[in-house]
């Protein structure tokens, strides 16, 4: 099959996959030129033809997820960051806990977690990668965070200023709760 006639019959549908999941025309437009560059010159390699549709879309969906890498890559900082070294200290601490926690929360909880917040991915990526619906990435992260933050503070007492900057935390008394294993399985 030729370019000419992929882009006459793929070019509308995948402009309107490509919106309904950036909701951004313009940039629709920009992935979608970049899925029929991919396209272009990779269509040698397309062994059978009866399978163009699902490797067109299969493309879409890689630019889709390079669009959001680029993306990212420009996002601005939270404004509620660690700004003493002292708040660093304390974060850097506290951030040791997180990786063992989050293997003890259930499957769906903790791959949610290492996807977006271990591996750096957006919800919308996780959507996709998991083959959910965003809303349902978005409720598993926030689910996730939740039973995270509920393990955390069975273990510490975590105290914050008005701003939400962690200012100091203790290690509550026997580290033996239904919540929390005998070290919280961290470094403290």
């Amino acid at each position: 099959m030729e370019i000419v006639q992929l882009w006459q019959l793929f070019h509308q549908p995948l402009k309107q996959f490509v919106i309904n999941r950036t909701g951004d025309p313009i940039a629709a437009d920009d992935i979608v030129q970049d899925t029929f560059i991919k396209i272009h010159l990779n269509i040698k390699n397309l062994r059978d033809e009866e399978k163009i549709k699902p490797w067109v879309y299969q493309i879409t969906r890689n630019a889709i997820i390079d669009y959001y890498r680029r993306e990212r890559s420009f996002e601005e900082l939270p404004f509620n960051l660690p700004s003493t070294e002292e708040e660093i200290e304390i974060s850097t601490q506290l951030a040791s806990c997180i990786k063992p926690m989050i293997e003890q929360l259930p499957l769906k909880y903790r791959e949610a977690l290492t996807i977006t917040e271990l591996q750096g991915y957006t919800q919308v990526e996780l959507s996709m990668q998991l083959g959910i619906f965003l809303s349902g990435a978005k409720s598993r992260v926030q689910r996730g965070r939740l039973k995270l933050k509920e393990l955390l503070l069975a273990c510490c007492h975590v105290n914050k200023d008005l701003l939400g900057h962690i200012q100091d935390y203790e290690i509550k008394g026997p580290l033996q709760t239904e919540s929390c294993t005998s070290s919280c399985n961290c470094n403290l």
